[in-house]
């Protein structure tokens, strides 16, 4: 299998949508119109592209995004700075084959350099011990739970310090920002006329 995690094209919207509102119950359907909103606005929208195909995505989002999704607004309330994993998805025939922490240590990476926290949650109805165990042997720890206004689920909110953030703070951001490398720039936007913008 030859794969790559990029950031997600125009042309990849149509498998995203489709993996997305295939994958089960753990996962919230999404509407054309919210995956062009993230299309326009994530901090972190990649997708894993297997033998020419999209086998998943991961979308996350910075704290000051205008997403409105009841976890993410819960983290706003008792957090300055964080990245938050509003989905990943991967396809059914792609499950069991490591794209997961595939895309956690991609997000990581991406994370790490910016914020120091890495949000997400965790559905509890019906419970999955192996997303929540997932979750565990990357860092992560509960930090509360709350019943989503809309379909009455419980969820299980999950952080993760990103010790390598103060170095970063302390070297680069508060000195300048970022070096300029291929691998700490800002995800990449298609326009309407093939140009990239940040």
């Amino acid at each position: 299998m030859v794969l790559a995690i990029r950031d997600v094209g125009e042309r990849d919207l149509d498998a995203v949508l489709a993996i997305n509102n295939a994958a089960g119950e753990g996962i919230l359907p999404m509407s054309q119109a919210q995956l062009r909103h993230f299309y326009d606005t994530a901090d972190y929208f990649r997708v894993a592209e297997a033998d020419g195909y999209i086998a998943g995505f991961l979308i996350a989002v910075r704290e000051d995004s205008d997403h409105d999704s009841p976890n993410f607004l819960w983290f706003r309330e008792r957090m300055d700075q964080f990245l938050y994993v509003d989905r990943i998805v991967i396809a059914r025939s792609d499950r069991r084959h490591g794209l997961g922490r595939v895309f956690y240590s991609d997000v990581l990476s991406f994370a790490e350099v910016r914020v120091p926290k890495l949000n997400c949650e965790v559905f509890l109805e019906p419970r999955d011990d192996a997303t929540l165990l997932f979750h565990g042997s990357f860092g992560f720890q509960e930090v509360g739970q709350q019943r989503m206004p809309e379909s009455g689920r419980n969820v299980c909110m999950l952080s993760k310090d990103l010790c390598s953030f103060v170095f970063v703070r302390e070297r680069y951001l508060d000195k300048g920002g970022l070096p300029d490398l291929p691998w700490l720039r800002p995800r990449q936007r298609e326009q309407a006329n093939g140009e990239h913008n940040a």
